[in-house]
């Protein structure tokens, strides 16, 4: 008998301990988790294949913690529906053919092609708690290698949207080689740990495929869409997604497109890579026991990105024709004797990641004589990785910003709230250090902590008197030093987000022609008393509101310009809700810090927007919205914690529950 008629009242809201403040179960009572045990844990833990050629596999269902799961969601709350591809590597090969595949006509095109997909029709007998036998519907055609790599996928879904739960998701893999004998050949070349770093807790096709290790299963060069004629080749399909509009021929005026399920399309020609393409590493890194094959050159692979190569004709490809892959790694090696060449290494170069530069690497070393009304004097040097002083007349430019206070920037200079000065004709002892007294003194009301930060950058030229010479802009790591004007403690600006956390899609944030790259020196500029006007519109570029605004992108509902630059088509590739994607120490919960300036946006129907109010309206756009949080905002400042803190009833981590 189910028992779904008690759980309501168990259901009370009190955030636990035990799970990360965006997951569901943080916000159930212990009683109601005690009872539903919400997670799903999908483990095969046998496979074989019979003389008959019928595929049997053995699968436990649990929840996280072990206790077994009933498939139908009698014994235990929540049905769970499981679904099981098999595959093999045949010999010689590097990926799967499916046994398991469907027909699919496209009606656009009349093509009839086999898919790899899941079983349909199969049997299943339980074997003990939590524990079942699948047989497939599929048998294995007469005379299949038995010494072949052999895989089994499962995949699946726990449902407890009754429960208020939602549905879980997991999926497992299992390899087994069917004479009994050690299984040595593997398709390992990426994990979804990689993927994640963008992408979060990813999930696809309703979201029950998790793994790298299952995806590969499908996505290999047996499954093509009949209305495209596009392969859904993982190598390839992912090559093209991540290139996206850079790809050559979207550049040309094509599109790049797959019709998936229902005939829905999607347009992938719009696609922004975060960070540059040439970084192979950012998805191909070390771990996996084939990550060695990025530097294993093929048509396939190379030809998703660089898809104006005709290989049959050499068009693109120096007239050179290639009618297989035994030739490719004569030319591509894995790394040449110089940058930019044909080497996959150099060919891939990201010229202000080569290994020639020198280095520019700051550091701040004192702020003397700093007091309300009078001008700081800096204490910087500058050297290259080797640790030798770099000239100051070899830079290209060399810039200190000033502002405060540290509590939250934003006093105002003027017209400006900051104060950058251009620090190229400072002097020094010739050994890399260097003394510059701002040219404008700190306001006369200045107290507390103030932060100074310095960015510059100078010309290198790469490859010098060959066909490949360039000029670049060789830049240095932003530095911020906090300082105190009246004698107080000094106290660091807080830390809301770490540039390490940016760089986890972006690979090396880089802004405002290479100078800016770090959060540190970010913030200083991007203030709340920071406006940016396009055309007859100013609005704010305060981080916070400009961050949160940026990456929600296509879901804002309206236009985001910055100067000539609309973001409303960003794409965000993660999950929004997964707040500590980029913030830090649980910044992003409320109350806010004290002592937050007013954030001034002429665009807002509330202007100036209380900070929190900013903060939250950089997504949560819209007049309800604001109506609500100026309901919620007297002279004694904003209630919002009320609700939304830690312990509330609408807390920031509940309200962002996945």
């Amino acid at each position: 008998m189910r028992m779904r008629h008690i759980v309501p009242a168990l259901l009370a809201g009190v955030a636990l301990l035990g799970s990360a403040p965006h997951e569901k179960p943080r916000y159930a009572s212990p009683e109601a988790l005690n009872f539903i045990r919400p997670g799903l844990v999908i483990k095969i833990v046998g496979a074989d294949i019979a003389t008959d050629g019928a595929i049997r596999v053995k699968v436990r269902l649990t929840d996280p913690k072990g206790a077994g799961l009933d498939r139908e969601g009698v014994t235990t709350p929540g049905a769970v529906s499981v679904s099981f591809v098999a595959a093999y590597i045949p010999k010689g090969q590097t990926q799967y053919t499916s046994y398991t595949t469907r027909m699919a006509t496209s009606p656009i095109t009349g093509v009839t092609v086999a898919q790899a997909g899941a079983d349909s029709g199969g049997t299943f007998e339980k074997t003990g708690d939590g524990e079942y036998q699948y047989t497939f519907k599929t048998r294995v055609p007469q005379g299949v290698d038995r010494t072949a790599t052999h895989t089994i996928g499962a995949y699946g879904s726990r449902n407890l949207t009754e429960f208020d739960m939602g549905t879980q998701y997991d999926d497992d893999v299992f390899n087994f080689v069917p004479d009994g004998s050690q299984v040595t050949v593997v398709r390992d070349v990426i994990r979804m740990a990689s993927c994640n770093k963008c992408h979060h807790d990813q999930g696809f096709h309703g979201g029950s495929r998790r793994s790298m290790e299952l995806c590969v299963l499908c996505h290999q060069p047996q499954s093509v869409d009949p209305d495209t004629g596009n392969t859904v080749d993982m190598p390839v399909m992912t090559h093209k997604i991540h290139m996206g509009s850079s790809l050559p021929s979207v550049k040309a005026g094509k599109k790049y497109q797959i019709i998936g399920h229902n005939q829905e399309v999607l347009d992938l020609s719009d696609v922004v890579f975060p960070a540059d393409a040439r970084n192979c590493a950012a998805c191909h890194e070390a771990g996996p026991a084939q990550a060695a094959n990025v530097f294993k050159p093929n048509r396939v692979a190379c030809g998703a990105c660089h898809d104006n190569v005709n290989f049959d004709t050499g068009a693109n490809h120096l007239d050179l024709p290639q009618q297989s892959d035994n030739q490719c790694a004569n030319c591509h090696q894995k790394e040449g004797e110089l940058e930019f060449d044909a080497s996959i290494i150099g060919a891939h170069t990201i010229p202000r990641f080569s290994k020639t530069l020198k280095g520019v690497v700051f550091e701040l070393l004192a702020v003397d004589g700093a007091a309300p009304g009078k001008a700081p004097t800096v204490t910087f040097s500058i050297k290259d990785k080797a640790g030798n002083g770099i000239p100051i007349g070899t830079m290209a430019r060399l810039n200190l910003v000033l502002a405060g206070p540290n509590a939250d920037y934003g006093t105002m200079f003027g017209a400006n709230p900051y104060f950058s000065d251009n620090a190229l004709g400072a002097t020094g002892p010739g050994d890399g250090r260097y003394y510059w007294t701002f040219t404008t003194p700190l306001p006369a009301n200045a107290k507390g902590s103030w932060s100074v930060g310095i960015e510059g950058r100078r010309d290198a030229v790469l490859l010098p008197g060959t066909n490949k010479q360039q000029t670049i802009r060789e830049a240095g790591v932003n530095k911020a030093l906090a300082f105190s004007v009246d004698g107080t403690p000094v106290e660091k600006r807080r830390v809301v987000v770490t540039t390490e956390k940016c760089n986890a899609c972006h690979g090396s944030i880089s802004f405002h022609g290479d100078n800016r790259n770090a959060i540190e020196q970010c913030v200083l500029c991007h203030n709340p008393n920071r406006t940016a006007t396009s055309g007859k519109t100013t609005t704010t570029v305060d981080l916070k509101v400009m961050v949160h605004r940026i990456h929600t992108g296509k879901e804002l509902g309206g236009d985001y310009i910055v100067g000539t630059t609309n973001f409303n088509e960003v794409g965000y590739p993660g999950d929004r809700r997964y707040c500590a994607a980029c913030h830090v120490n649980g910044s992003e919960q409320l109350p806010l810090s004290e002592n937050l300036l007013p954030v001034q946006d002429a665009t807002s129907l509330l202007n100036p927007l209380p900070p929190t109010t900013a903060a939250c309206t950089g997504c949560h756009t819209g007049r309800s919205v604001l109506s609500h949080a100026a309901s919620n905002t007297t002279k004694l400042g904003e209630s919002c914690a009320t609700c939304h803190g830690p312990d509330g009833a609408q807390s920031v981590g509940s309200v962002h529950q996945r």
